[in-house]
């Protein structure tokens, strides 16, 4: 049977960490992989973390299953981080939420979910429209699932700014039963995202043609903050009948490998809310059946505890603030080496990535001459940046342009 098989392409960020981890250049710089690194280059366990995850050894009495929504806590708890505690849809009982194997696990179920639904409506198959572009992992995500993607305009490579005309105008040609992926905040990979006022449009778009919303929040904090970057899923929530959000602990947590997200979905009255339940928890059955306790634990502690949750928000700043220095530093010293080209857009935008705007060959040159490793498309982990690389960072980028 396995012969039949033909080998897949490597992932192009996983085998861009692989050439990097074998380069012996002592100033190399990885701008690749898609995790917060400090100032030293690593990634460390937040101090509330460590107090949480204390707590769980010293308390926990069993190592049972959970059952496949995962603790009614943490779902609780997370629900109200994304929605907002006083959010109208939570508070008439609208919604349902599921813990994940990470944000990808979300983003699964969702699309298992999504096909389910799509079978029961007059849509022959599924179709979902995503950001051009988009991370991804998008694409195979829920072409795995049996789910036809499209793409809606969304980032201008040449202006550096986002297409939103164009894609009100795509958005207001979709039909009622699509799904229309959208990012919470800082966009991966351009950085570029939504205003508030943006967001209100679309949402008025999203009301006018009856597509089902489906949110993907994988950094929720590192943009603005906490409550500044759900503004869109608050609003959407409180705008609709119908939506999906996937949301992820990996990097506001720095839970990467705990594996712990959620999926929530949201109907237009209780009763309609629970049919979709019961599908929801088919799909988790289906595919692993229960998920993973501990990190979602972690989270539960911290955000139950009014001390934790704290030092949670407190470090999150951290590690929001140093990103947004970096952004500003790379372009101070940009500017500092008289680059003629503006990478002013680079502080301008949010979170953890941002396009350089160079071609693939001036990618391979900064890799291969300077062990300088990004993604062809010159997107770039703004945490990789630091005091220590920055000036080698800038005069490389450069001596290429």
């Amino acid at each position: 049977m396995f012969d039949t098989l033909t080998a897949m392409p490597a992932d192009p960020i996983l085998g861009l960490m692989t050439k990097y981890q074998q380069d012996t250049r002592a100033n190399k710089i990885d701008l690749g992989v898609g995790v917060y690194k400090d100032e030293l280059g690593h990634t460390p366990i937040l101090n509330c973390v460590k107090k949480a995850e204390q707590h769980r050894i010293d308390t926990e009495e069993t190592k049972v299953y959970i059952g496949p929504t995962g603790s009614a806590q943490f779902n609780r708890l997370l629900g109200e981080l994304a929605f907002g505690k006083d959010n109208p849809a939570l508070l008439a009982d609208r919604i349902r939420t599921v813990s994940t194997p990470g944000g990808t696990g979300a983003l699964r179920v969702a699309a298992e979910f999504i096909k389910r639904a799509s079978s029961a409506t007059r849509s022959p198959t599924a179709v979902i429209w995503v950001s051009d572009p988009t991370w991804a992992n998008h694409t195979g995500l829920f072409e795995a699932a049996g789910i036809e993607v499209k793409t809606y305009p969304y980032y201008d490579h040449d202006n550096k700014s986002l297409k939103f005309d164009e894609m009100k105008a795509a958005l207001s040609q979709v039909g009622p039963d699509d799904v229309v992926l959208l990012h919470a905040c800082c966009h991966n990979p351009s950085g570029m995202d939504l205003s508030e006022a943006q967001w209100d449009q679309i949402i008025e778009i999203t009301q006018q043609q009856g597509f089902t919303p489906l949110i993907d929040m994988a950094y929720q904090g590192f943009g603005v903050g906490v409550d500044e970057d759900a503004y869109g899923v608050r609003k959407m929530a409180a705008s609709v009948d119908n939506m999906i959000l996937c949301s992820s602990c990996s990097k506001n947590f720095g839970l990467y490998r705990e594996r712990i997200g959620a999926c929530s979905i949201l109907g237009k009255d209780t009763a309609s809310v629970n049919v979709a339940f019961s599908v929801l928890l088919y799909v988790v059955r289906c595919i692993y059946s229960m998920p993973p306790a501990h990190g979602a634990a972690i989270v539960e502690t911290i955000l139950g505890s009014d001390e934790l949750k704290q030092q949670w928000l407190d470090e999150l700043k951290i590690m929001r603030d140093r990103i947004n220095g970096n952004r500003n530093m790379l372009v101070d010293k940009l500017i500092e080496k008289k680059v003629k080209r503006d990478f002013g857009f680079i502080a301008q935008q949010k979170g953890m990535f941002s396009f350089l705007g160079i071609n693939p060959q001036q990618v391979a040159h900064l890799q291969q001459e300077y062990g300088i490793y990004m993604v062809d498309s010159s997107r770039i982990s703004i945490a990789g940046i630091g005091l220590a690389n920055v000036d080698y960072l800038a005069e490389s980028i450069a001596k290429v342009i």
